[in-house]
């Protein structure tokens, strides 16, 4: 009886043993792996502050990205979380290695303080949607203005 449970468990930890050995094998899928096989979109920046400016003022920026994979990027759309930012991307297909962009339109009327704006980039990379995003700080133009007199 000895002999026959230690040959099943024997032949268990020989299986369970093969069983690790080929899981990495199937699933070894680097990151890297994954950005070559599509499409794939690098922002140089993923922020950017404007720092302070006066209620009211527009200000823009525009965010450069490269594709990085080896098929070409197409930017499907642009998503903003509200009507005071207004993008603007480049619309033909970027083809791999090469460069495009999006700009983000800010109008700070009505806001006050602290604001910090996300961009959605939606489009064909295999990593899905990519995010950037505009900060700043909103004054009164009483109070910016005061002390750009002084």
């Amino acid at each position: 009886m000895k002999k026959i449970f230690l040959s099943f468990a024997f032949a268990a930890m020989v299986a369970g043993g093969t069983m690790a050995q080929q899981q990495p094998k199937t699933q070894v899928t680097a990151p890297q792996e994954q950005a070559k096989a599509g499409a794939a979109i690098t922002f140089e920046e993923k922020e950017f502050n404007f720092g302070d400016i006066t209620q009211g003022d527009v200000v823009e920026h525009t965010f450069k990205f490269t594709n990085t994979g080896n098929q070409p990027l197409v930017i499907e759309r642009v998503d903003v979380t509200c009507g005071c930012t207004t993008p603007a991307w480049t619309k033909e297909p970027v083809m791999p290695g090469k460069t495009g962009f999006v700009t983000a339109k800010f109008n700070s009327a009505g806001k006050l303080g602290q604001q910090k704006k996300s961009i959605t980039v939606h489009s064909n990379a295999a990593d899905g949607a990519a995010y950037v995003y505009i900060v700043t700080n909103i004054k009164e133009k009483g109070v910016a203005g005061a002390k750009a007199n002084k």
